[in-house]
């Protein structure tokens, strides 16, 4: 038995192997990292042009009201997460946490009103236990259903809007966080104009049985490269993204990861539905008072990459720790090292130099705004 006979493998796998993709185990599937291109030229493709991303690891759930009213799903949903799902217009999406009753994150997810139910897309390694945690909490106000039928890619870069708009025309008028179903070579597909990569760009959900040939018909397009897990990695990291297990996890709270923004007024002490998720002392007093820590930005000096893991000093001899790297590479678009990490809330000011400990050296480290790249969705 190879080391791969046990891993999972998407609707796509077939085409990866076609293109020469060298694929690595990934959240229990088998997934190409990188294809002949390498990972430096699919960075910077889509950054001028428009890479294709297979993530259908991902977790794609259908969450109905049993009433029948999707308003009663919103609300389901808001006693799970901190943020506004009944405000949520239909065709539009948005950025939600699933949290703990310390203020921990359970996972990062998308949610998706799609007029008589929401489409919510949460991480590979979490899915199966996010369904659980939705089925435990929700179960009896609403029926939850984990497509496993369903492929979903990104396209995403400048020239993305114009590829897939010679499949689709009506995509120019999508804006961004908007969702629609659309025709792609009689696929039933599912849009959203959202990514994870600072660019603009598009997610596709397809019915898993016409996939490769969606997929196919894109990557004919001569602006079309396909792109592997490594840019992926990289890609994001520049645009200032949190992976989860890296930036965030179930013991840090988004007002420490710097995810306030999520969390809209009406879900804030004070506003109309204040409060009534997991954690939501822990989170709303921490929104008012601030955190002991916070994810931070952080350009090394020089061309060596500082990884996830290395601890932060104020001093070159690393006597006095005040934060951990939890990602870090060399950032292509930027021509040199970038990371992020966790620093006191003292230390967490843009300019702020810090010491790394890189294999036993101090290498210095200033605290820089994110992202490290312009994002470029459309508004």
């Amino acid at each position: 038995m190879d080391e791969t006979s046990e891993l999972k493998k998407t609707p796509l796998h077939t085409l990866h192997l076609s293109l020469g993709a060298r694929m690595v185990p990934f959240a229990g599937y088998d997934m190409p990292v990188q294809y002949p291109a390498g990972v430096l030229k699919e960075h910077l493709h889509t950054r001028s042009q428009a890479g294709l991303f297979d993530v259908s690891h991902m977790g794609q759930i259908v969450l109905r009201a049993r009433s029948g009213d999707n308003a009663d799903a919103a609300r389901a949903l808001e006693t799970l997460v901190p943020v506004d799902v009944l405000g949520l217009g239909e065709g539009r999406q948005r950025y939600a946490l699933f949290t703990n009753d310390r203020g921990g994150i359970l996972d990062d997810l998308m949610i998706a009103n799609r007029g008589d139910h929401f489409y919510i897309v949460v991480n590979a390694a979490c899915k199966d236990a996010d369904f659980a945690h939705m089925q435990a909490a929700i179960g009896d106000r609403c029926e939850i259903k984990m497509h496993d039928d369903r492929a979903l890619v990104a396209l995403q870069g400048p020239r993305a809007e114009a590829v897939l708009g010679e499949f689709w025309s009506d995509v120019t008028e999508m804006r961004f966080m908007d969702v629609r179903a659309c025709d792609l070579h009689d696929a039933d597909c599912i849009v959203s104009r959202s990514g994870y990569t600072g660019e603009d760009g598009f997610e596709i959900s397809i019915p898993a049985d016409q996939a490769h040939i969606v997929c196919s018909r894109l990557l004919d397009h001569p602006d079309v490269m396909p792109i592997g897990l490594g840019a992926r990695d990289s890609l994001r990291l520049e645009a200032g993204l949190c992976l989860y297990g890296n930036e965030i996890d179930a013991q840090t709270t988004p007002v420490e990861a710097a995810l306030e923004w999520a969390i809209q007024k009406v879900r804030r002490k004070g506003g109309e539905r204040a409060g009534g998720f997991p954690g939501a002392d822990v989170i709303l007093g921490q929104l008012e008072n601030g955190a002991t820590r916070r994810r931070v930005g952080l350009r090394p000096e020089g061309r060596a990459p500082v990884r996830g893991g290395v601890v932060l000093s104020t001093d070159p001899a690393g006597e006095n720790a005040v934060g951990t790297v939890t990602s870090g590479g060399f950032g292509p678009s930027v021509e040199g090292p970038v990371a992020m990490g966790y620093v006191t809330t003292d230390q967490a000011v843009i300019g702020t130099q810090l010491h790394a400990d890189v294999r036993g050296k101090a290498l210095p480290v200033t605290i820089a705004p994110l992202p490290f790249v312009k994002s470029t969705v459309k508004r």
